[in-house]
């Protein structure tokens, strides 16, 4: 067993996990780590370590925050991940540094496998915010598949977010086999994502787009807003543990990549 507790460099509030021997092969994590939160890197490090996905897509990443997490997972537990940024906003506000050399802000992507192929796109309408969608080629289960990563525009921006994902739906769509992580700010069966159920569909095999679908949440507020999207790819099992690390919960899912 590791402990992370006040001792650890930011202060973080004790947590013990289970030490994991290696990272799981087939797992995808999606999870939006909240910015700004008071919250410490080596307590989201340990909520990603105590799962260990192969890929793991975040939300509000500052480039600090995202550097800090890698380090607490290699040096506490052994995991080494690449890393690939979609940041699509310079946030001092919410990332710090110099005023004149403010911090990324947006999406990153952390692999264990090599990641190739990056693209990041911003949306045409960001809402009140800029947003858009980064994505990557790595291994998953030993097979290559494209990597997506968005976090579409805030609540009571539907006619916003639909556009959005008419953007996304349109690149995923064009893939034999791809995982699609994010905040999509949006519940299942919300008009607006219509477009993206028409492509892939949710780790989930009980969630559809349907008031009716039993659909877990993830959120503190007790709504789905945030997806693992699957196409050519199907889903053996899916959690989504609870965490005080963030206003939303991780969700990750293993795959049938054979």
């Amino acid at each position: 067993m590791m402990l992370v507790g006040p001792s650890a460099p930011d202060g973080t509030s004790a947590k013990t996990v289970e030490a994991v021997r290696d990272i799981v092969p087939n797992r995808a994590m999606t999870w939006n780590i909240c910015n700004p939160c008071d919250t410490g890197n080596a307590g989201r490090a340990a909520e990603i370590a105590a799962y260990a996905p192969q890929v793991v897509g975040l939300q509000e990443a500052c480039v600090r925050d995202v550097e800090q997490i890698r380090q607490y997972l290699e040096n506490l537990y052994g995991l080494v991940y690449r890393v690939e940024y979609g940041s699509v906003l310079r946030s001092w506000g919410r990332c710090g540094g110099a005023p004149w050399r403010p911090g990324g802000f947006g999406q990153a992507i952390l692999s264990a496998a090599p990641m190739t192929d990056r693209v990041l796109v911003e949306y045409p309408d960001g809402g009140s915010e800029d947003r858009g969608y980064m994505a990557v080629t790595t291994e998953v289960g030993g097979r290559p598949v494209r990597v997506y990563n968005t976090h579409l525009a805030e609540r009571r921006q539907e006619d916003v977010r639909a556009r959005q994902i008419g953007v996304l739906s349109a690149e995923v769509g064009r893939n034999d086999r791809a995982i699609v992580l994010g905040d999509f700010n949006a519940v299942p069966y919300a008009p607006e994502l219509t477009r993206m159920w028409t492509v892939a569909a949710d780790a989930d095999p009980q969630c559809r787009p349907a008031a009716s679908g039993v659909c877990e949440t993830t959120t503190d507020w007790q709504s789905k807003f945030d997806y693992v999207f699957l196409r050519g790819i199907a889903p053996l099992g899916h959690r989504v543990p609870p965490t005080p690390y963030s206003d939303h919960d991780p969700l990750y899912t293993d795959l049938k990549t054979t």
